[in-house]
């Protein structure tokens, strides 16, 4: 059989594409007989599941993807619902029999887009060479075999262990008021009724099956979080959570409507885990999350560990038994003793539990927290160059060591993630060439704005400087 993989290429953990440009049914074809192919002949008979969100036809491309790769004998579940990819990664995670799932989503992307993200048997990433060995092995001519395959409840056990890891009698008694805003994606109407069990009085929005999202993107934050953030104050809710399209990140809004940054809702949360859980051990973030995040952790007595960016690194991280907590730049967290993935459903469920049982607003305990680690201001340019351009300032990029940036002098510059200039202050920035586009992404993060766009600026010259 004449295999090729010059059309469809694997991004860090599958393949996304625009609907209009290869994500159809005979491109979702091509890769979900790759993938039976090469699990076949890893593990055969294994266990596979698959999951799908709420996009235009995933449910569908779900049952697809199940009948291709139920024809190489392997033994398939399908959810039997739209389902958040942390409830696929969480049931493969507790089946010894399970090998893999693939999940039909293009997560935070907006509506024109679909996607297969490949999960390995403990609900983790799989390894770059086995996305590459699928690569190899797809086909312009996939098998029109079909298999039988079981469709099953993924999200019942998965809610009930989500619940029996928050102090259910605290939020019982708070009662607190809670906007839920799923963003018409996979965790719609899932976190709504776990939050409603556990006893808060909840308001749902963005509820309705809505192909388009609604004209949002599915990404909790602004400006696609200004619905959440004006029904928090309208109903005089205690908190507003939000998850993205495929419930794998969240974030949180406070009493007031202010959508809480990743700097602060972190160290919340980590404190939450030391402090009311008894966790111990590592803090695993990638080079670009808030300094704020070490200060906490290191007030809790906690190590932290900075890795490049990109959640395989933290994942490779989080198989040591002492890491209790992997977190992005943007917010994803990943607590390792529940799953080796990030869950936006279990982010929501322990700021609800800490608000819970502080008997606090989020803003005061904003303010008590920054009151403590202080506060810095953070931000990304990116940089656009030409191709040629942009090969040549990655050729030269490990050789700069600037002497300064924006008057700052260094007291460290790192060079294993682009280069990374930390100051003595505990500002920093970092200057980082995509991967996958001509694009050079510049990240600061200083006490004010205006030095935080200073180090921004100087970075973003030394980019263009002498090209």
């Amino acid at each position: 059989m004449d295999r090729r993989s010059d059309i469809i290429r694997f991004g860090i953990d599958g393949w996304r594409a625009r609907f209009d440009d290869g994500f159809d049914a005979e491109g979702v074809a091509r890769v979900a007989d790759a993938l039976g192919l090469v699990w076949a002949d890893s593990a055969p008979g294994a266990t596979i599941y698959v999951g799908y969100d709420t996009r235009h036809g995933s449910a569908d491309f779900a049952r697809l993807v199940a009948g291709i790769v139920a024809s190489y004998g392997l033994d398939v579940r399908v959810s039997d619902v739209a389902c958040p990819t942390p409830a696929v990664a969480w049931t493969c995670a507790h089946d010894d029999a399970a090998y893999g799932a693939v999940i039909v989503t293009a997560s935070e992307l907006s509506c024109e887009y679909g996607g297969l993200l490949v999960r390995g048997r403990d609900g983790g990433p799989v390894p770059r060479g086995f996305l590459d060995q699928v690569e190899q092995a797809i086909s312009v001519t996939p098998t029109q075999d079909r298999g039988a395959f079981e469709e099953i409840d993924l999200m019942t056990a998965y809610l009930a262990d989500l619940a029996s890891r928050v102090d259910r009698d605290s939020i019982a008694r708070r009662r607190p008021r809670i906007v839920v805003d799923a963003m018409c994606g996979a965790g719609t109407t899932h976190l709504a009724k776990l939050l409603t069990d556990l006893g808060c009085d909840v308001m749902e929005i963005h509820v309705e099956p809505r192909e388009d999202f609604g004209g949002i993107h599915p990404e909790p934050r602004d400006p696609w979080a200004d619905a959440c953030e004006q029904a928090v104050v309208v109903h005089g809710a205690d908190m507003g959570l939000l998850l993205d399209g495929d419930a794998d990140r969240a974030s949180v809004v406070d009493e007031k409507g202010s959508l809480l940054p990743a700097r602060v809702i972190v160290p919340m949360l980590l404190g939450n885990l030391v402090m009311s859980h008894g966790a111990r051990g590592r803090v695993v973030t990638t080079l670009t999350c808030s300094a704020c995040i070490a200060r906490e952790a290191a007030r809790l007595g906690c190590e932290t560990t900075s890795v490049p960016v990109g959640f395989s690194r933290i994942y490779r991280e989080t198989l040591d038994a002492d890491v209790i907590m992997g977190v992005e730049e943007y917010g994803g967290v990943c607590v390792p003793s529940h799953l080796h993935e990030r869950d936006g459903l279990l982010v929501c469920l322990l700021a609800v539990e800490m608000l819970a049982r502080s008997g606090k607003t989020v803003s005061t305990m904003t303010e008590e927290l920054e009151a403590i680690i202080g506060t810095m201001s953070y931000a990304r340019r990116d940089v656009r160059l030409e191709p040629a351009v942009s090969q040549a300032f990655r050729n030269v990029l490990p050789g700069l060591n600037p002497a300064e940036l924006a008057g700052k002098v260094p007291v460290e510059i790192s060079h294993a993630d682009g280069l990374r200039a930390q100051f003595e202050d505990d500002s920093w920035v970092l200057i980082r060439p995509s991967r996958t586009s001509a694009v050079v992404r510049v990240y600061a993060e200083a006490a004010t704005a205006r030095e935080r766009d200073a180090l921004l600026s100087a970075a973003c010259n030394l980019v263009r400087a002498g090209f």
